[in-house]
Parts: C-alpha cells; structure tokens; sequence
C-alpha cells in the first residue's frame, strides 16, 4: 500500500517535466559551476543524489563543472602520518610535508573517487587539478596581518583550456583545487574561492556553493530567517549588522567576487537536502541564498 500510495502518476509526472522545461531551456548549452563540499560528500545517500543530479544536468545539455575540496580527508591523512593539523585565521597552514599530502588526496584519492563515482551514474568524468595544463597558477598568499601560511596559495591566473577541452569531448571536469607557481611549486587553495574564479574565467551562468547550512539567516540559529536573494550592494550592510560574520564571510565574498566578474548569478544551498542542485535550477521555489 506504502508504495502505492508514494508512486508518482503519469500525469504528475508529465507535469512536472512541463514546469521543469524553461528552467532546461535556460541552461542548455550554459555553464554550471558547483563547488562540492560539507556533508553531502561524506553521506553516501547525499553524495549519491548530487552524482544522480550532475549527470542528469549533463544529459540535458547543461555544462557541469564540479570543483571539490576535501578536508576531512586531508586532516584523516595527516592523523594516519603523525602530522599535525595547524589554522592561522580559519586557513591550514600548510609546510612543504603538508603540501605533498593534500596533493595527493586531493588530486589522487578524492578527485579519482568523484570521477568513479560519476561513472558509476553513467556520467562521464575528468579528473583534473589546477597543476595539470597549468590550469590554476597562484603565488604565496600571507594573512591581512602578515603571517605565514606556508603553501596556501592566492590564484594569481586561471587557464580555462583544459577545462572547456573537456566539456568540448562531453566530460564532467572534476577539479582538485591545487595550483603551481612559475617555479613549480606546489599550493593548496581554498576551494570556495577557486571554484568562483573557475566560474568567472569561464562566464559560467551560475555558480553553486553546497554548504550544510541553509543559505545566509537573518537569525543563524532559525532557519527560517532565510534570505533568499541579496544584491552584493548590500553585503557591507549585512556585515556591518552581523547577519554576514564568522565563516559566512569568506564564502560569501566568493559569492560577490564571481558576480562582480561576470557570472549571472551564485548561490549557497544547502547541501544536506537531497537533490537540493535540481531543486535550485529546475524549479521556481530554488533553495539556500542567491546573490546577483
């Protein structure tokens, strides 16, 4: 009876690819930015619906570039190798033994483990990192305040060619956010901040940050002081109210720097809610926050 009960009609279901529709014909063609990161890639049933979600995208001719991080992963590593985990203002400082082990699990375990993923959905990935085609060039990046961070690095230039080659041949990019210098060296960056600079060097239609909250809050301890849309006048006023604080600000100015570089529009979903991409694009209620 439950599964009866549950089962979507033929009629529902037509009507739910008619109002789909513009929303399909809106992207076609255009390119889509989603920063992966937050609990939807450690929960298999979320990690499975953004996979389910980029590869339908794909097939209905949407761009699909997927820009990932991977921290849990990283900090699991270092734990196995003794190493240990060091912040300067929220940013892991990163010394050259640390560098090597977040270009390996970055570049290797967790960017071959999406592409794989993806193929299990019947997509068709890439792997790339920003050293491969010298795809993301950085210099040393140093805190307002002048400290070091070691190998974390600020994207000085982004080389959209290796991406767009693989868009042209019908692949998903799935990009680890390492870079390299004009010495070869190696830098970790921050994957809210790559994927927004991938978005404007592309001219992407929009860019998607997951997070596991519900977008920017009036109240952050009520989700339902939501604000669905913010014009990026308004992000000195929200900060200066406190709405915009702590963590949200560095996620947020992304969000006002690939605006101001040209993307249509970003948004902060929340990424503990299955499917939350096809429900931000394909739908008139959207989810999380969008600033235009």
């Amino acid at each position: 009876m439950a599964d009866k009960k549950n089962k979507i009609s033929n009629q529902d279901m037509s009507q739910v690819l008619i109002d789909a529709l513009p929303y399909i014909q809106k992207y076609n063609d255009k390119i889509l930015v989603i920063k992966y990161g937050g609990n939807a890639m450690t929960n298999k049933e979320l990690k499975d619906a953004v996979m389910t979600d980029i590869v339908l995208l794909s097939q209905i001719g949407v761009k699909v570039v997927l820009v990932h991080g991977g921290g849990p992963e990283i900090n699991e590593m270092l734990g196995r190798l003794g190493i240990e985990s060091r912040f300067v203002n929220g940013l892991r400082y990163t010394d050259e033994e640390t560098v090597d082990v977040v270009k390996m699990v970055l570049a290797g375990k967790v960017n071959k483990e999406l592409v794989q993923l993806l193929a299990q959905h019947k997509g068709s990935a890439v792997g790339l990192c920003g050293i491969d085609g010298e795809m993301i060039t950085a210099e040393k990046m140093t805190t307002e305040d002048g400290q070091d961070l070691g190998y974390v690095g600020e994207i000085t230039e982004v080389n959209t060619k290796p991406i767009l080659d693989a868009l042209a041949n019908g692949n998903v990019p799935v990009i680890a956010t390492v870079a390299t210098d004009k010495d070869g060296n190696t830098y970790n960056i921050n994957a809210d901040t790559a994927a927004a600079r991938i978005a404007a060097e592309l001219g992407a239609e929009n860019l998607i940050l997951m997070t596991d909250i519900a977008g920017l809050l009036r109240d952050k301890d009520d989700p339902s002081t939501l604000i669905p849309k913010v014009n990026v006048s308004e992000v000195p006023f929200l900060k200066r109210q406190g709405i915009i604080s702590g963590g949200m600000i560095p996620k947020i100015d992304c969000c006002v720097e690939a605006v101001r570089r040209g993307v249509n529009k970003t948004v902060i979903i929340d990424g503990r809610v299955p499917h939350s991409i096809l429900i931000e694009l394909l739908s008139n209620e959207g989810v999380g926050t969008q600033f235009v």
